[in-house]
């Protein structure tokens, strides 16, 4: 079997071994239910506890602030749905951002299907919220701003402490998907003021379904899935306990080797950003070149087809995306791209690649070479691209 280069990690990350470890005995060992009180069961719900604590230490909150859930997208569901609905007699308006993960735009566009109102703030060219914009926006019927710590398709970071000082001078509820930052950057809530915060587990090498919500104290959201007392009678459901002690051990993990791996990451990063865009002619970077997430980099290459660079990585063992996992198969090209520019012929050439810690030099060496020679293949195929380099005398050079 050829060897495997997953640059894939925005989508999703390999289970860590430890965290497999630290679930197996919740399968068949301590497999009582969390909600009974013989020790059994007792044994689960220490379990749960315990993953509690670590997350709660994690963003610098308190345990009984942690709700868990089936992964990111219930998480930032609740959040915007429950509150909509437990904030509707102070108003009806909710701001977010145009480049915001579909879990967070398919809501707003359910709410405002139900009455409520929703502004779509704009990004700069390299994903950043406009903040001039951002306040502009605040009317005096605003319940909640929403908007991503970083970009799950171009890594851009955005200024959630200023965005959650804004709202909280204007006393508005503040909830950030924090789905790709969770693990990756520190996050204190507090400091952010953040109310409400969305993540998931697997994209920390932890397991697929599980997730947890944020909710600081004091919010009034309500239930999201009914039928049961569990977490604190604000989500239903027997407890996922393999799961959610998988997601504890990975959130420990991540952690405990956030500085040295995301610095290894970033270093890996910055290399593979610059030879790509100094040895692929007509190639841009999208989001911002320092405030990205260390294992991001997203390109756009000018005269070929994202979905056809893929196919053709895939061939040679590389695991990339065009964009969110969530909009595979779609032939429209990333709102995201849309939003910070783009025209629609340069974002269908996309191709973003995320890194991990077992990624190395060695790997980037031979995708970089790989992603010429099929650039080069499909350009050739290319006569849009022909007619270009002709008119412009044969000059072929990188957009930056």
């Amino acid at each position: 079997m050829k060897k495997i280069i997953y640059l894939d990690n925005a989508a999703t990350t390999r289970t860590s071994p430890k965290v497999v470890e630290a679930m197996l005995p919740y399968f068949t060992e301590f497999y009582g239910n969390a909600s009974t009180i013989y020790e059994l069961g007792t044994e689960s719900k220490k379990a749960m506890n315990n993953a509690r604590d670590i997350i709660a230490d994690v963003l610098g909150a308190q345990a009984n602030e942690i709700y868990f859930t089936a992964g990111g997208s219930e998480s930032d569901n609740w959040a915007l749905k429950a509150t909509a609905e437990a904030y509707a007699a102070k108003g009806k308006h909710i701001i977010t951002s145009k480049i915001e993960h579909h879990a967070i735009l398919h809501t707003c566009e359910y709410l405002e299907k139900n009455g409520y109102s929703v502004t779509y703030v704009d990004v700069d060219e390299n994903g950043i919220i406009k903040l001039d914009e951002l306040k502009k926006a605040i009317r005096p019927d605003t319940i909640l701003i929403s908007v991503m710590f970083a970009n799950n398709e171009i890594g851009t970071v955005q200024p959630i402490r200023e965005i959650g000082q804004i709202a909280h001078e204007q006393g508005i509820l503040f909830h950030t998907d924090a789905v790709q930052a969770f693990g990756q950057l520190p996050i204190n809530v507090d400091e952010c003021h953040i109310d409400m915060l969305s993540a998931s587990g697997h994209k920390l090498n932890g397991p697929k379904g599980i997730g947890f919500l944020y909710i600081r104290k004091g919010v009034k959201i309500r239930s999201f899935v009914h039928g049961g007392a569990q977490e604190r009678k604000r989500r239903a459901g027997t407890e996922n306990i393999p799961a959610i002690v998988g997601l504890g051990e990975a959130a420990k993990l991540a952690a405990q080797s956030m500085a040295e791996r995301t610095a290894k990451e970033a270093q890996l990063r910055d290399y593979l950003i610059g030879r790509v865009l100094k040895e692929v002619p007509y190639t841009r970077l999208n989001g911002d070149r320092v405030k990205r997430l260390p294992n991001n980099a997203n390109f756009s290459f000018q005269f070929i087809e994202g979905e056809s660079l893929l196919i053709m990585l895939d061939m040679e063992g590389i695991c990339g995306s065009s964009g969110s996992a969530c909009t595979s198969g779609s032939l429209d090209p990333s709102h995201v791209l849309l939003a910070i520019g783009l025209p629609h012929e340069i974002a269908h050439g996309s191709l973003r690649l995320t890194l991990s810690e077992e990624t190395t030099k060695e790997d980037l060496d031979f995708v970089v070479e790989t992603i010429k020679k099929i650039v080069e293949r499909l350009r050739s195929m290319s006569p849009l691209y022909e007619d270009f380099v002709k008119k412009n005398g044969g000059e072929r050079k990188n957009v930056q």
